[in-house]
């Protein structure tokens, strides 16, 4: 296979391990995508904290969660959270069952914001489908590797969950763990419960 001098990869030897290019290359998205994070007025944490509360289901906005999530110290994640809500990109809300408890949601601004920052799922879009499913797939299991060994928490969507009950005929999904009934919608958003 020939590359082409715009191949970010094209700078690497003959015979480079595939592992070492994948790094190197992993690296080089991360700082490219970080580079354009600094956009709107938000920084690069601001802006994946800001993308993690739209995905995330009713039980996985508390600024905890979003630490796990973010791998962050509780005190970063609280700051970026009080500069997300001075912006209007997000809104406190305390907890139905606990009043003391909070969590956050992105306002219609936040939802705005994020639609504008779409360089790399432009970028994505370029790519033939099997490719990209092939890349998320891979992704995925690095993800899961790299959080297992630092001892983090993992995270998932509602419906690969071992906890979540599919709608069936009129019936919304359900959460077994919670013992709460899933609007539709819910289903493909992440949980801080998730067990595979």
């Amino acid at each position: 296979m020939t590359r082409s001098p715009s191949d970010p990869s094209a700078g690497y030897p003959a015979g480079t391990a595939p592992r070492q290019r994948a790094e190197a290359l992993l690296e080089r998205l991360a700082r490219l995508q970080a580079a354009g994070d600094w956009a709107d007025d938000l920084n690069p944490t601001q802006w994946t904290a800001l993308s993690y509360l739209a995905r995330a289901n009713r039980f996985s906005r508390a600024p905890s969660q979003v630490a796990d999530y973010l791998a962050a110290t509780r005190g970063t994640v609280s700051q970026t959270l009080k500069a997300l809500a001075r912006k209007g990109l997000v809104e406190e809300a305390s907890s139905d069952g606990d009043r003391r408890s909070i969590s956050y949601q992105t306002t219609p601004a936040g939802q705005a914001a994020l639609s504008r920052q779409r360089v790399l799922g432009e970028s994505l879009a370029g790519l033939p489908e099997e490719r990209v499913a092939a890349l998320a797939d891979g992704l995925s299991e690095l993800v899961a590797a790299l959080v297992a060994a630092r001892g983090g928490r993992g995270f998932g969507l509602c419906r690969t969950c071992r906890h979540h009950r599919p709608a069936r005929g009129g019936e919304d999904g359900h959460c077994r763990l919670l013992d709460l009934p899933l609007a539709p919608h819910e289903a493909d958003q992440i949980c801080h419960e998730h067990a595979a």
